[in-house]
């Protein structure tokens, strides 16, 4: 079993207390896991079983209700004195799933966890009704820190790395050791996404135009990119999609977390910048699914780890501008901004000069960091900490 500390630390955290935990993610990051792994907590601990309720929607083991008065009726009969914990898993499948949440939690001998694959979804009807009742954690696939856990020790850092930028961090893929395999089970969660998730709430998709779409993303990871943009590509591959057909796609890619849009910030301007963005996959394994293993701009790769990482440990993550030059990403928390900049090597004087050159023209005392892959030691550039990446995403392990 893989061991993911946050997570479990953050329901350990949470637990007993008054707001609803909501875990969201991507089908197969491992929410269903790591709850089964805080029930097993719970029990361990002196937990009566029969004060933990389980349901996951998606299972055929029982024929549970679908609708919200229902369910509440069917948990009810269930409740046992004193404190339950309630895991409701993939709630999405409930018709006002939040109706049955709230009335759960009006009641003073519950403590609610629900899981959802889908952020639109349960961003809207949590923000009706529950605003100011819940705390959300947004699971991701496996860090490179977590990833590392699971590979045999004769296995150096590097080599760990390139199977994880290749393969991504799809926990299940770690116990898959062929690529064909790897391949195989990458390609069943995208199209089990796009049947279950999105194909459902728009029937009228077209599912090759959007799967076209999807793979012209996975190959610019990274790259400035305009929906007008995206359109005219398609029409040059014989898929006639509009704007407003790529927006709409690209928006079920995003609720979905098989991507994330990274939007522009002017850091002198202090303002967010309206006409391109970057995107970034929600795991790194799909431009492998998409468009195979070899090919591909490594920088831009990294960039795709680095962002996700990113965003485990911050609460927001841009792509900053100043003047005509580009910071890679600006991520903020409660302690302020933190600049990062990153690059293969940067063994090439010019190239150092190069990458340095945006985070020379910030004027703020924020912290400033150069992530690359060389093997150089870790060193200092006026203020601005050049770090090697798999340092870095292990620091925290």
């Amino acid at each position: 079993m893989i061991n993911r500390p946050y997570y479990l630390d953050w329901l350990e955290r949470w637990r007993d207390k008054e707001p609803i935990k909501v875990v969201t993610g991507m089908r197969r990051s491992g929410k269903s896991k790591i709850l089964e792994i805080f029930r097993n907590h719970l029990a361990e601990e002196g937990v009566n079983p029969k004060n933990i309720i389980a349901i996951n929607f998606e299972s055929l083991d029982d024929d549970y209700p679908t609708e919200a008065k229902p369910l509440y009726d069917y948990i009810l009969k269930r409740l046992q004195p004193g404190q339950n914990y309630i895991f409701l898993d993939e709630i999405q499948h409930v018709e006002h799933f939040e109706k049955t949440v709230d009335a759960l939690y009006i009641r003073k001998d519950t403590d609610i966890y629900i899981t959802g694959s889908n952020a639109k979804l349960l961003s809207s009807e949590l923000a009706t009704l529950l605003t100011g009742r819940y705390v959300e954690l947004n699971m991701f696939p496996l860090s490179f820190a977590e990833y590392q856990t699971t590979r045999p020790e004769s296995e150096t850092s590097d080599q760990s790395f390139e199977r994880y930028l290749t393969y991504g961090g799809l926990p299940y893929t770690t116990y898959l050791d062929d690529e064909q395999s790897i391949a195989d089970y990458l390609g069943g969660v995208f199209n089990t996404i796009l049947v279950k998730n999105i194909a459902t709430r728009r029937p009228k998709i077209d599912m090759t135009a959007f799967s076209e779409v999807a793979a012209f993303l996975a190959d610019n990871v990274g790259n400035l990119t305009s929906l007008t943009g995206i359109a005219n590509t398609m029409k040059q591959e014989h898929a006639s999609v509009s704007r407003n057909t790529v927006r709409e796609y690209i928006s079920a890619l995003c609720e979905n977390y098989l991507l994330f849009r990274a939007d522009r910030y002017d850091i002198k301007g202090k303002s967010y910048l309206q006409t391109t963005e970057k995107y970034y996959l929600g795991d790194t394994g799909f431009r492998f699914w998409f468009l195979g293993k070899s090919g591909g701009d490594t920088g831009h790769r990294i960039e795709n780890v680095v962002y996700l990482e990113l965003l485990r440990r911050y609460r927001t993550v841009s792509i900053g501008k100043i003047g005509s030059k580009e910071i890679d990403f600006c991520a903020t928390n409660a302690d302020g901004v933190h600049y990062f900049q990153v690059s293969q090597t940067v063994l090439d004087n010019a190239t150092l000069a190069r990458e340095l050159a945006p985070l020379q023209s910030i004027e703020d005392n924020h912290p400033k960091t150069l992530l690359t892959l060389d093997h150089i030691g870790n060193g200092d550039h006026a203020g601005i900490k050049q770090e090697n990446l798999l340092d870095w995403l292990l620091e925290n392990q």
